[in-house]
């Protein structure tokens, strides 16, 4: 089986089974007033990124216990050579305060440098 068929089965898998945290995600990223349309669970070569928006080339990472520093580095400089910036919150972060999560999101919508892949 090829390796983009195993990830798009995996993207389909996650989106099928969202945690919580990803749940509350979806929901704030689908609101009619953030502007953006995002998609989540969508493979980027041979990574699946949690939330994506295209037009502004953000993603949103959702993180638990089971992220590593090293590997999430590794991931974040590959996408940001893509041209991806990404914002990173930890699950325990869009549990207990998901409007500030949302207002960062949106801060981040509105930055010039969003989509350019830069950090900010």
């Amino acid at each position: 089986m090829k390796k983009e068929t195993v990830t798009q089965e995996r993207a389909l898998s996650l989106r099928k089974h969202q945690t919580e945290p990803e749940r509350i995600i979806w929901q704030l990223l689908r609101r009619k007033t953030i502007g953006y349309k995002f998609k989540r669970q969508q493979p980027i070569d041979h990574y699946i990124t949690d939330f994506i928006c295209f037009d502004r080339r953000l993603i949103v990472e959702v993180d638990g216990g089971q992220h590593t520093l090293k590997k999430d580095q590794i991931r974040t400089a590959y996408l940001n050579d893509q041209g991806f910036h990404i914002l990173r919150f930890w699950n325990n972060d869009v549990i207990n305060n998901k409007e500030a999560v949302y207002r960062m999101i949106v801060e981040t919508l509105s930055c010039p440098l969003a989509g350019k892949g830069q950090k900010r």
